[in-house]
């Protein structure tokens, strides 16, 4: 029997033991949890705690203007209003949806949308769910305040930009930021925010976005106002002050009119870029505050492509404006100018092959040129003369001294999505296309056509930089730019000479192709180009059409040596001479800015009317706020189909 009961007296204990061991680890548990909600994390729960009580309200910050290198403003901002969506109680946000809906004319299914999209968003945090209230929103919401108290208006600064497209592809557009950005802030970004989207606006967003401000009130638990805390002020953002120049701009914008192609003026002593357009052109007042899907397929698919910044991503042959590389190259190379000279009866033949030159199909004139040697072969812009030259140096030494000059190489200007363009190269050809280079390809090559490529800024670039004497700034368009790049590239003396020479005899000396853009007491400088779509025996057979017409190029600048101004410009589809379409466009920049450095009165252009005084921007000082806006009478660029064809024969 006691052995039995010994057992009976033993088995309690062990359970007793073991219950007493668990009690103790669970309140051990209990005591390391509330250790851990009032010590480690009580700041946490303490903010939560007090995001349940208090509502934050976002006070915008307004973005920095941008103005010219005159101090007159070109980007500024107006008032305006966005509506928030009060999320407290989402029974009285579903209950009053139909109405919010008709009363601000937003679909029903795009209110539902922007709830889903922030349903992870704490309860008092508000939404915007309408960027830009028009006059009629706002009497909306303020005659029903009580009925609807789910709604509330708050003041923000909209970008305000010249109207008609002005300048419109360097200053870019602001628009909603995404889903993506607004991950990638780190909680610096909230649905509705608006950043730059393109061009200056996106490049120099950092600076010119500024820190948003809160105003803070305390709720009840229906989320009604019953005090209020003080508020954080916003920061508004930097303004930055361009290195365009306002009255080259707009000569440029009138000058190239509706016509599809591009613009570029520079400063080649410091890489200052004075003018840049780009037509046709958008206008980004359309982008202030929302662009539809459906309008912004529509402009993506327009075959006009007004999105597209032709000054650094239109990549098109230069035609002959190229044919400065291989003089140089060719000078550089030790190939005699005297001596060297061709014949030229209007077409050559190589490699079994007939190539022609321009001439041979120029509607008046002589269908040749004759004897020509390199200042004349400039002059007259002779392919003859340069399919010769070119065979003689061939593909590699011409590759050399185009790669050199920036030709298939980004200029590193400060814009996004520049485009680098392409110098083809026997290298290039086996990796991209997987075979050898043929020679006879290099006769194209040499006079700016077959698989070259380059953008309007590029071509500015190089040409002033040879003009000045092998100096290569880097473009940028914030005036005092620190640490610009430059680089040299050593060309002699007596190339410099004869090159600048012979272009400056492309404009002053008679036959030259700018001989009718003569400008007195400047000594205005250039090269033109006639650039092929397609070829012409080509274009002969399948007809005439728009698409196919060949494109116009002149680079010009002015003085003859040591330019302080060089102007590229691009006409496309223009179907004529480049120093016929393009040419008369750097013409009027050039004297609107001898016209200004020298303080005269510009007077008529040839191409349009300057616009009377009273419309121009006038200068600001840096500090002042709420200046409106100036105003400009231009009218938006929309031309003929703007295409970007790179592929070309002769």
């Amino acid at each position: 029997m006691s052995h039995w009961f010994g057992n009976d007296n033993r088995l309690p204990q062990a359970r007793l033991a073991i219950a007493s061991y668990i009690i103790v680890g669970m309140i051990g548990v209990l005591l390391l949890g509330f250790w851990k909600l009032q010590v480690i994390d009580s700041d946490k729960y303490a903010a939560l705690a007090e995001r349940n009580r208090v509502r934050e309200i976002p006070v915008i910050a307004p973005r920095g203007r941008m103005l010219d290198r005159d101090g007159r403003v070109l980007v500024d901002n107006r008032p305006s209003f966005s509506v928030l969506l009060l999320r407290d109680d989402m029974t009285q946000v579903e209950k009053h949806l139909a109405a919010i809906s008709e009363g601000l004319g937003i679909p029903l299914a795009d209110l539902k949308d922007q709830l889903n999209s922030t349903k992870n968003l704490a309860k008092f945090q508000p939404i915007i769910i309408k960027s830009d209230a028009s006059p009629a929103d706002i009497a909306f919401i303020e005659s029903h305040k009580s009925d609807i108290p789910v709604l509330e208006m708050i003041p923000v600064s909209r970008r305000r930009y010249l109207p008609g497209g002005f300048l419109s592809h360097a200053v870019g557009y602001v628009g909603e930021v995404s889903e993506q950005q607004i991950e990638a802030s780190n909680g610096k970004l909230r649905p509705g925010d608006f950043a730059g989207k393109f061009g200056l606006e996106l490049q120099y967003n950092d600076s010119l976005q500024g820190t948003d401000g809160k105003r803070r009130v305390i709720v009840n638990s229906v989320g009604k106002e019953v005090g209020h805390l003080p508020t954080q002020e916003a920061i508004p953002g930097k303004q930055i002050q361009l290195s365009i120049d306002y009255d080259l701009q707009q000569v440029a914008e009138q000058s190239l009119g509706e016509r599809p192609g591009a613009v570029v003026a520079l400063d080649p002593r410091n890489g200052e870029v004075l003018a840049m357009a780009s037509h046709p052109a958008l206008d980004p007042n359309d982008f202030a505050v929302r662009v539809s899907a459906d309008e912004w397929k529509k402009l993506n698919e327009d075959p006009q492509k007004p999105l597209l910044n032709r000054a650094i991503q239109a990549q098109l042959a230069p035609g002959s404006v190229f044919k400065i590389v291989t003089a140089t190259a060719m000078l550089e190379d030790h190939v005699p100018a005297e001596s060297f000279t061709t014949f030229c009866p209007g077409y050559a033949k190589f490699f079994g092959r007939q190539y022609h030159c321009w001439v041979f199909y120029a509607k008046t004139g002589p269908k040749s040129h004759g004897a020509t040697h390199l200042h004349e072969a400039i002059l007259k812009s002779c392919d003859v003369f340069f399919y010769n030259v070119g065979l003689r140096l061939g593909i590699e030494r011409l590759a050399y001294y185009a790669s050199h000059f920036g030709i298939g190489h980004k200029t590193g200007i400060d814009l996004p999505s520049e485009e680098a363009g392409l110098m083809p190269s026997p290298q290039w050809v086996a990796r991209v296309l997987h075979r050898k280079w043929y020679q006879g390809e290099v006769i194209s090559v040499a006079t700016g056509q077959g698989a070259v490529t380059t953008t309007p800024l590029q071509l500015a670039r190089m040409i002033g930089g040879i003009a000045s004497g092998g100096l290569f700034m880097q473009p940028h368009m914030l005036k005092d730019t620190p640490n610009v790049k430059e680089e040299r590239f050593s060309i002699s003396e007596h190339t410099i000479e004869e090159i600048t020479d012979a272009m400056y005899g492309v404009v002053n000396e008679p036959g030259g192709t700018g001989g009718q853009l003569r400008l007195t007491g400047i000594e205005f400088s250039g090269k033109s180009g006639t650039a092929q779509v397609i070829g012409y025996d080509t274009r002969a057979r399948i007809g005439k059409q728009k698409k196919f017409e060949d494109n116009a190029w002149f680079v010009g600048y002015a003085p003859r040596r040591n330019p302080e101004i060089v102007v590229s410009v691009l006409v496309q589809e223009s179907g004529k001479h480049g120093g016929e379409a393009a040419g008369p466009v750097v013409r009027d920049i050039i004297k609107a800015y001898y016209d200004k450095k020298n303080k005269k009165t510009p007077g008529q252009y040839t191409a349009q009317t300057r616009p009377p005084e009273s419309l121009e921007p006038q200068p600001q000082k840096p500090a002042q706020a709420g200046v409106p806006v100036p105003r400009v009478a231009l009218k938006a660029a929309s031309a003929a189909v703007a295409r970007t064809v790179s592929g070309r024969e002769r």
